[in-house]
């Protein structure tokens, strides 16, 4: 249908283009590629409305400036980043930035398809409301000490390591913080804790 809400795929990698363009067209997606963010940003105006699947790590223009891009030109269509293993800090910029989700890579099936489907439902009911902000600082209110330090440590875009080097624990310590404030939190990844954060308009300064 010609309405029907695109995904956008952003990757300057051809070969993940076409394996995420051929997984995302055989669940009945409509998929358009781009090689470059530049590229994207070129066409906008005359690309049919739906979501964002970015690379965050691209020559030229990456994901975070792709998203800054869009936020200055007031664009809102949902977009997931995609980042490798060791790019936190990235990906909790481009939660920053505006982006609705990341997934690692290497990722599964099943989880990029979540994300789009979550990405496309959001793009469907655009305006509606969000969570309730109150219960989100209620919930960072009751968290001990420590886990808000492993939080705050978190929103900074920390590893564990550097997390656990940082208030002198074992990473292994950290990981059981951070379990414990995402089971408190109703956090089911760290793009959930982040994007609860911003919505409550916490940083790692004024956690309650």
């Amino acid at each position: 249908m010609p309405n029907d809400p695109v995904i956008h795929l952003i990757d300057d990698d051809e070969h993940v283009r076409r394996a995420v363009a051929f997984l995302l067209g055989t669940a009945g997606l409509a998929v358009r590629v781009h090689e470059s963010a530049e590229k994207f940003l070129g066409e906008l105006e005359n690309l049919q409305p739906g979501c964002i699947v970015s690379d965050v790590r691209m020559p030229g223009l990456d994901g975070v400036g792709l998203l800054r891009r869009l936020g200055e030109r007031g664009v809102d269509m949902p977009t997931i980043i995609m980042t490798g293993h060791a790019d936190v800090a990235l990906a909790v910029a481009a939660m920053k930035a505006g982006a609705l989700d990341f997934i690692e890579k290497p990722f599964d099936d099943e989880v990029l398809l979540a994300a789009v489907q979550g990405a496309l439902s959001r793009f469907k009911q655009a305006g509606s409301a969000s969570g309730d902000v109150a219960e989100i600082r209620a919930k960072a209110g009751s968290l001990s000490n420590r886990e808000r330090e492993v939080l705050a440590g978190l929103l900074k875009g920390h590893p564990n390591k550097t997390i656990a080097y940082d208030l002198g624990l074992s990473a292994r310590t950290v990981e059981v913080h951070r379990a414990n404030l995402m089971a408190k939190m109703g956090a089911k990844s760290l793009s959930d804790l982040v994007r609860m954060a911003m919505q409550a308009k916490l940083s790692p300064e004024n956690l309650p």
